[in-house]
């Protein structure tokens, strides 16, 4: 059985959506580095609405078991390379990305992924909401970056576009 690795962004925009339980439905458990948790707290003391994970009992919070030169190699931040780390630390990873980078080290790396627009497709197979469009739309004022090539994509993988 895959295990799930999430950044902050997927977290912080599922949660501002009111959608952070998909997460659960869709992997089960899911961990976080030590890192997330940091970012996720100085978002909240800037005033962010961020969830507060360590009230979830899906979450689980694991730190890497060994340091990495990750970081000083590619320009990355904390939370991606330690849910890089923990995912070549895994025998069966999927790691949950938004940023573009991380994504395509991911992929150097043969990891498993997804992200955000992954999840709300994802979700939407399941049953778990009635249709992505309203979403992307909430999102990008929310200040998710999304280009209007990969907007119309997701729309069309969901069977959204008229």
């Amino acid at each position: 059985m895959p295990e799930f690795f999430c950044n902050t962004s997927p977290m912080q925009y599922l949660h501002q959506l009111k959608l952070l339980p998909i997460l659960s439905e869709l992997a089960g458990n899911v961990v976080v580095p030590p890192a997330v948790i940091d970012e996720l707290e100085a978002g909240k003391a800037l005033g962010i609405n961020l969830p507060e994970l360590t009230t979830f009992d899906w979450v689980t919070i694991r730190k890497p078991s060994r340091s990495s030169v990750l970081n000083l190699l590619i320009n990355l931040g904390r939370g991606e390379t330690e849910v890089l780390m923990l995912a070549l630390e895994s025998n069966d990873p999927i790691v949950i990305f938004d940023d573009g980078l991380a994504r395509w080290i991911a992929k150097i790396h043969k990891i498993r992924l997804t992200g955000t627009l992954g999840l709300l497709i994802d979700a939407k197979n399941a049953g778990l909401i009635p249709a992505v469009k309203p979403l992307l739309n909430r999102l990008q004022t929310l200040g998710f970056r999304l280009a209007p090539h990969t907007r119309t994509e997701v729309l069309r993988i969901a069977n959204e576009l008229p």
